[in-house]
């Protein structure tokens, strides 16, 4: 029994902490979140870099690495025109260092 309740421990914080594989898609009925890129950092919830390899998309820190086909995602999101229409407000970084929440009440919708 000590056994299997960390086995699920485990195996629920592997697949918590790697939620950063992105899918982009066209269909708003295929996403799970609505995000919305703005034009200034201040106004981010999430500040995010995009990751060239899927083993660096690590936590929920702002990490993106962003799948062509949709089985290979965690999450699946829609960008939308509008501030209004959106669960999250990222805004894409140029260094690694300066990715991660602003407003950490929604980092729920990551997880």
């Amino acid at each position: 029994m000590k056994h299997f309740v960390l086995f699920c421990f485990c195996f629920f914080f592997y697949f918590s902490i790697n939620a950063q594989k992105i899918y982009s898609s066209n269909q708003s009925y295929q996403a799970e979140i609505k995000v919305f890129v703005v034009k200034y950092k201040y106004q981010a919830d999430l500040k995010v870099f995009k990751v060239d390899q899927p083993y660096k998309a690590k936590g929920n820190s702002g990490l993106w690495y962003f799948t062509n086909q949709s089985y290979q995602a965690e999450k699946k999101i829609i960008f939308v025109d509008y501030d209004y229409q959106s669960d999250l407000n990222i805004y894409f970084v140029n260094y690694k260092y300066l990715s991660g929440w602003k407003n950490s009440n929604k980092k729920h919708l990551l997880y």
